[in-house]
């Protein structure tokens, strides 16, 4: 490996394992200090005081890979694919940071689905009545009125509203009084207990 000043590294070792088991191994490149102590530019190159240059790189191999995946994304059919993952992207940071949707306040999976479906109608209404066309960007989010009388009454905002529900049975009452007042009869059980499972 040449330096921009037209040393020579003396040695190369490796490939060495990284931190991460899933990351490629390292090859290094080391300058001596006898190459970089003297360079004008040293302060540009390395913020070691003493040592010299190391310069750490993939294998060939992941070079080239990674070379080759670079340019494929500069290509109009990999922003095409890319910009459906970058949307639902979004929609997923929604619902983890905003929703507490890392973990699920209930145990089991008819509850823990309840809860997912409760908040995915959470984040629909809260579109829907942002009142933007589905085709248009969406703009800044104003504060909810809900939100608006937490700050004027000097309430602090909770990072999710799962921390104020009750228990899953009455989750699951509220559920089926909502159900009932849309006038809905499709529900086959009307105990709270045998639908919280």
């Amino acid at each position: 490996m040449t330096c921009p000043q037209c040393q020579v590294s003396n040695r190369w070792h490796g490939p060495y394992p990284t931190s991460s088991p899933t990351a490629a191994p390292l090859i290094v490149a080391r300058f001596t200090k006898a190459q970089c102590r003297p360079c004008p530019v040293r302060s540009k190159c390395t913020t070691s005081r003493e040592g010299a240059r190391n310069v750490g790189f993939s294998p060939r191999e992941l070079l080239d890979l990674q070379v080759q995946a670079r340019t494929e994304q500069q290509s109009l059919s990999w922003q095409h694919r890319y910009a459906v993952r970058s949307g639902i992207e979004g929609t997923v940071c929604e619902f983890a940071h905003g929703h507490g949707m890392r973990q699920c306040r209930y145990r089991g999976q008819a509850k823990a689905h309840v809860q997912h479906l409760f908040i995915a109608i959470a984040v629909n209404v809260e579109r829907l009545s942002a009142g933007g066309l589905p085709d248009e960007p969406s703009p800044a989010r104003p504060p909810t009125a809900f939100q608006n009388h937490l700050d004027h009454n000097g309430i602090p905002r909770l990072r999710s509203w799962w921390v104020l529900l009750p228990d899953s049975v009455t989750l699951v009452r509220w559920a089926i009084e909502a159900i009932s007042v849309a006038g809905i009869s499709e529900h086959r059980s009307t105990d709270p207990a045998e639908s919280a499972g």
